[in-house]
């Protein structure tokens, strides 16, 4: 049974007054080839993106997720990621290379915030290619890293967190 849909009004440093619909339940009723192995609330507790993703949008999503996040309003802060390394390209690199949809300005994460938050939307299918492809990430740290070593391949390893793969299992 679908819910009815919820309006979400946007009103952060990058988007004013942007309209978006919740029409499933947050967390449930993803694309069948979609199956992130972390929640967003768990990406932010563990560090990503230097801290500095998502500073402002803490009206958007549930106060949960922001109970433990490490982040950090003034910079980009490596230290904050889960594995200490920067694993992160600039915004204008996103932008240059066409992944950012006007609709989701910070790119893949806020896609997923949202996607996870229940939204659907006409660029699901193009982001869930693009989690895909990172697989390539995972295979390489298969190949080339004991189970269980952290040190080996780290900026990898928290790329492939910034796409929602759990890099510490394996």
């Amino acid at each position: 049974m679908r819910q009815k849909a919820k309006k979400v009004v946007v009103n952060d440093m990058m988007q004013k007054n942007y309209v978006y619909y919740i029409t499933e339940p947050a967390g449930r009723n993803f694309d069948s080839e979609f199956r992130p192995e972390l929640t967003p609330r768990q990406m932010l507790e563990l560090g990503v993106f230097g801290g500095k993703y998502m500073t402002d949008c803490r009206k958007e999503f549930p106060k949960s997720w922001f109970r433990r996040a490490k982040l950090c309003h003034d910079k980009h802060d490596p230290e904050l990621n889960y594995f200490k390394v920067n694993a992160s390209q600039p915004l204008s690199v996103w932008r240059k290379k066409g992944w950012i949809h006007p609709d989701d300005p910070r790119g893949w994460f806020q896609w997923y915030c949202r996607y996870y938050m229940g939204r659907r939307h006409e660029d699901d299918e193009k982001q869930i290619k693009r989690w895909k492809a990172i697989k390539r990430h995972i295979a390489q740290v298969k190949k080339n890293c004991r189970k269980g070593d952290m040190k080996c391949r780290p900026k990898q390893r928290q790329t492939l967190l910034h796409w929602a793969y759990d890099s510490r299992k394996m």
